[in-house]
Order: structure tokens, then sequence, then C-alpha cells
């Protein structure tokens, strides 16, 4: 053993609670044991299984299921302990080690580990309560859950991640690597997040980075050298499926949890080791590896049977319509940001470069609120940062309708059918400098017609998926009032919406017309409760375009009434699910997708349902339209 890594040790948690001569009676019994990629530190029927301490390479927990499946559930890195579990819990735990790849350790003797522990009551609090109750606990739940079958875990579907993030341990940037390990091991923390002085996210560092920095470098070299500094990152509000793969598959240890622009936690792996597998987590992981189009395409929406399996265990589990609707456009927001990374990487192997100015990519319309289907085509745009003042404005424009064009050709590719009206980033109205952007929404309140009030409305759902969040974030905050103020937009958004009449008469009876019998659900019921919502939204000044956040935020401003906005959210779950169990239908039949269905087809419970949500749909379009001509002055 080199003077070296036994001074590591020696320094790192719990090991530094040894008295001298403890710590040295525990390395006099210690061996150095390598094992190569693939390698299985133990085997789940050893009988005697030592305690390692890992201190080069990544290794996995393999747990065995009853139904024969080697599932991983934990990842260990360079400082972590292994074989604890089993030590504790007496062997009762049936899960093997297996090097990922090359791996250094240090083995210590597993008697001499237990009295130490019977000897030092710090050390051994440490280990059984830090570490051996909760990971046995955690691993006692998995092993339950497990045991249950291949049902899909839907509730980690449902799960925010702000509601099981933990609180981020911030150093700054001039921290040493000896300053960030003290920090590390007086928190009890598994890593570190990075901020400037403004409290902006630098970077990530981790317990092995830290161990390998004070190997390398030393305890005086500064955490910046060595922090990750392009970490994953996820925003609060989001599900917590969307970061389990970088967990799963891609072996990262801490991902900052982000409340905008600012860190509002930090996830760690221990946070999903309840989770199953799952098999649209395989999905995620292939999509977010993908290297071509056609990869892409293999895994979205609309392809893959395992998808639409997924979506439909979502429903039959109860899980809301429109959670599903936004699990779905979560996805579709995964695929887009592949695309684009193709797309980058295209515009750099053509040799045009990194992007030459700032820039947001948007989606609009129904991706925008996050409330798809399954049938759904392209609403996108780029917003720029202003560039016309350059000199060589022309080819910054030049390098955004080729890249732009190359997204819209990729997500056409994937699946995402071309706008039939032209609402896509490679068109010269949908591509535009922030100012531009501002200029093009005051014309639209001051002067639209009735065509352009229609792309108004696909617009104003917009939200960002790709760039510089600050620009959509900088023109919704210009734009927002002089909307909330422009009374002939109003007039002509209202016009718009009483296009479509809901197929209800005032009996209260649906109006089914046709030689299908059909109705569309889409244009008859769907978009009337969405665009009613987005009225009184524009008009109070409400920046989310949401329809769920929307209603939730009116009803908080008191301009609907809470049996109102309870209606609405079912009648939307209703809607929403018959529209999503058309879509499945129709790709499992090699149809056209469509959002008609025929009532008289339906369960006589089902077919209520539908006209209770029709009805609810009316009158919303109603008080929106009663509301109006109150309200109007024009």
């Amino acid at each position: 053993m080199s003077s070296e890594y036994k001074q590591i040790i020696r320094k790192t948690f719990p090991f530094d609670l040894l008295t001298d001569e403890q710590f040295e009676r525990m390395m006099k019994e210690t061996t150095r044991t390598s094992f190569q990629e693939n390698e299985f530190l133990f085997q789940e029927e050893e009988e005697e299984v030592e305690v390692f301490f890992l201190l080069k390479g990544l290794a996995k927990n393999v747990l065995h299921r009853e139904d024969g499946q080697h599932v991983s559930v934990r990842f260990y890195y360079p400082g972590d302990l292994i074989g604890l579990m089993i030590l504790l819990a007496g062997g009762r735990m049936n899960f093997s080690v297996q090097a990922l790849e090359n791996c250094e350790t240090i083995r210590f003797k597993r008697t001499v580990f237990l009295e130490l522990m019977s000897e030092n009551e710090a050390f051994s609090e440490v280990v059984l309560s830090g570490i051996g109750d909760r990971m046995k606990s955690l691993y006692d739940e998995i092993k339950k859950e497990r045991s249950a079958g291949d049902r899909e875990n839907i509730g980690i579907f449902r799960t925010r991640v702000q509601n099981i993030m933990d609180r981020a341990e911030m150093i700054p940037e001039s921290f040493t690597v000896k300053q960030a390990a003290a920090r590390i091991t007086k928190r009890k923390v598994p890593g570190l997040v990075i901020t400037d002085r403004g409290g902006l996210l630098q970077g990530v560092i981790t317990q092995q980075q830290v161990i390998q920095a004070l190997l390398d470098d030393g305890p005086d070299a500064l955490v910046s050298v060595w922090m990750d500094d392009r970490p994953q990152t996820i925003q609060e509000n989001a599900f917590g499926y969307e970061v389990l793969t970088f967990f799963k598959d891609d072996y990262i240890d801490l991902v900052p949890v982000m409340r905008g622009e600012y860190v509002a936690g930090i996830l760690v792996a221990e946070s999903f080791l309840q989770l199953q597998d799952s098999k649209y987590l395989h999905l995620s992981y292939r999509l977010q590896h993908a290297d071509s189009i056609k990869e892409i395409s293999a895994v979205a929406p609309k392809h893959h049977p395992d998808f639409h399996a997924f979506t439909e265990a979502l429903l039959n589990e109860r899980t809301q319509a429109s959670e599903v609707c936004e699990f779905i456009s979560s996805y579709n927001d995964q695929i887009h940001r592949r695309v684009i990374q193709l797309a980058l990487r295209a515009m750099r192997r053509e040799g045009r470069g990194a992007p030459p100015v700032n820039y947001c990519f948007i989606v609009m319309g129904s991706q925008g609120r996050k409330e798809q289907a399954f049938s759904t085509d392209q609403d996108n745009g780029l917003i720029l940062d202003n560039y016309r003042h350059l000199s060589n404005w022309r080819e910054v424009e030049n390098y955004f309708h080729l890249f732009a064009a190359k997204v819209n050709e990729g997500l056409a590719e994937a699946g995402f059918p071309e706008c039939t009206g032209g609402i896509m980033a490679r068109e010269r109205k949908w591509c535009r400098g922030l100012d531009e952007w501002k200029e093009e929404v005051f014309r639209w309140v001051r002067e639209s017609d009735s065509e352009e009030i229609r792309n108004f409305t696909i617009f104003i759902d917009y939200r960002p998926v790709f760039g510089d969040f600050t620009l959509a974030e900088t023109l919704r905050d210009a734009v927002t009032e002089r909307i909330q103020k422009g009374r002939l937009l109003h007039a002509l958004l209202m016009k718009d919406t009483l296009r479509f009449r809901v197929p209800v008469n005032p009996f209260g009876r649906m109006v089914i017309r046709g030689p299908g019998k059909t109705i569309d659900l889409k244009k008859d019921a769907l978009m009337q409760i969405v665009n009613g919502v987005r009225i009184f939204a524009i008009r109070y000044g409400i920046k989310d375009p949401g329809t769920t956040a929307r209603l939730k935020k009116l009803e908080e401003l008191e301009v609907f009434h809470p049996r109102d906005v309870k209606n609405a959210r079912l009648a939307m779950d209703v809607l929403h699910e018959h529209r999503i169990r058309q879509n499945l239908k129709d790709l499992r039949a090699g149809a056209g997708l469509t959002n008609r269905i025929a009532p008289l087809e339906l369960e006589k419970d089902e077919r209520r349902q539908l006209k209770e949500a029709l009805i609810v749909a009316k009158r919303l379009q109603q008080m929106s339209e009663l509301s109006f001509q109150k309200n109007r002055g024009i």
C-alpha cells in the first residue's frame, strides 16, 4: 500500500473518526485488490463478504429479481464503501457488485471492521445511521416493490422534482479542494454546487472529483479547475422521470435543480433507489444518445409500441389525462433538443461554426401549452439576440435560416409533420431578433386581421426549449402589458374563438351530424376551453402559457369561481383522455391520426362524461362572450 493512498484514506470520512491506533490496526489487515471491467467484486451467493473502499473506477450494485432479471439500483464511485449493507444486514441481501471499468480497491477485514465499530462509538454511529440504516431501509422497500411484478412504477412519473430534491450546499469558485473536502465532510453531502458572486451556477464538484484533485494536484488546487462546468440541470417543476436517466444510465452523481437561472436544490442518485426498470426510461436513454435522425425517429412517440403501451398504462393507472399530455409534450421536448443538437453538430461539420449570437428555440401551440397528444405538427420559431447593428448581420441571418431548416427537416423526419400554415423557425416571419419580435407583437395588437389573429393565438402560447431562455422571458415581459390593453386584439380573439360552436343544443344534448356521426374533440371542444381561458389570461396579464396554470392563476385572482375551475379541469381531462385513446387506437390500426370520435360507440358512462365535458366547454365559451360584451368599449 502506497503511503499516498493511506494518507487519503486517513483523511476520508468516516475514517478520520478513528484513533491513530485503530486506523493502523485496520490498515494492517487490508489488501490492495484490482478488478477488471465487468469482473465481480463479489457475487450474491458468497457467504463471507468483506468491505471494500473504492480508490479508482466505477462499480454498480446488481439486484437479482425473482423473475431472473438483474437490475442496477446503485453506483459506487471513488471514495465509496462497498459491502456495508450486507455486513450490517447479516448477509440477508441478495445482490452482487460488478466493476463497470477497471477498479482499484482496498479490502478491509470484516472482523476488524466490526471490531472497530464496537470500540469507536462515533465511527459506529456514522456507519450505522448515516449509511447502513438508510441504505437498508431503501433496499428493503425496493425489494418489496419489485417482488410485485413487472408493472411500471407510475408514481415516479407523477412526482415533481421539487418534491424530492435535497438542499444544495454552495461554495464560491475561490475555494480550494481542501476547503471543499472539509465542507463535504462537515455537511455529509455527495458534492457541492459552485456559484459566482451573483449566485449563478458555475459548476459542480463531487466527492470523487475532490479525491482525484487531492491525488493529482494537492489540497491547494482550486475547485474551479476540477469542477464540472457544464453539469446536467433540471428545473424544479419538471417531473422526476425527466432526470432519472442521468443517474440510471449516465452514472451522474449530482444534478442541480434550478428555479429559473438560480439553484434551488440538488438531486442525487439515492433519491431514485425505488426506481423500477422502465421501458420508457430505456427509450429516453436511447433518445438522449441518438446520433442520427433515424435513431430519433425510431423512438418517437408515434413510432414505438413501448411508448404507446406506457402511455396507456398511465391512463389505466388513473393518471390525469392532462398530466399524460404534459408527459408526451415533455418527451417531445427531448426530441426537439436532440434534433437541435444534431443540427448544430452538422453546422460545425460543414464549416459554418457555432451560432454567431445567442438564440432561443421556442415551441408554440399545444406543445407550448404542454397539451399534446399523438396527433401534432410543428409550431416553432427562433428568438435571436439583437443582431441588426452588426456589420455581418446578413451572415447571421443566413446562419440561423440554414440552422432552422435543418431542425425543421429533422423534426419532420422524426414524425412531426411540417406546419401547413408555415409556422416554423425556418420562415423569416418566425425567426427574428428580440426587438423585431417586440415590434411584430405590438403590430399584432394594433392592426391584426382575422388571418393573423390565428397566428397570434398559436404564438402567444410559446415556451422556450433550447438556447438562451432569458430571451423568451424578456420578450414575454415586454409584450404582456401591451397585449393586456389591446382591446381590438381582444375583440378579434373573441371573434376567432366563436368560429367553432360546441356541439351541444340548448337542452344539453349532443348534436352529432355527418355520415360518420363523429365530433372533433380538438376543434369542437378542447379549443373552446383553451381559447376561453387564454382570453381571460391575456386580459389579466397572466404570463404562463399552459391552460391548467392559467386556470389556477385565474382562480387565485378570483376571476373564475373555484367550481368553474374544477369543472374546466375535469372537462379537459375527459376530452384529453378520449383524444389520446383514439390516437392510440389509430396508431395500432395503422390508420391516419384523427381527433374525431363517435360518441354513439362509447359506453353509457363514457358518453355521459363526454356530454358533461362538452357542456362545460360551451359554458366557458358563453362566459367569454358575455364577459367581452360587458367590458368592450371599442
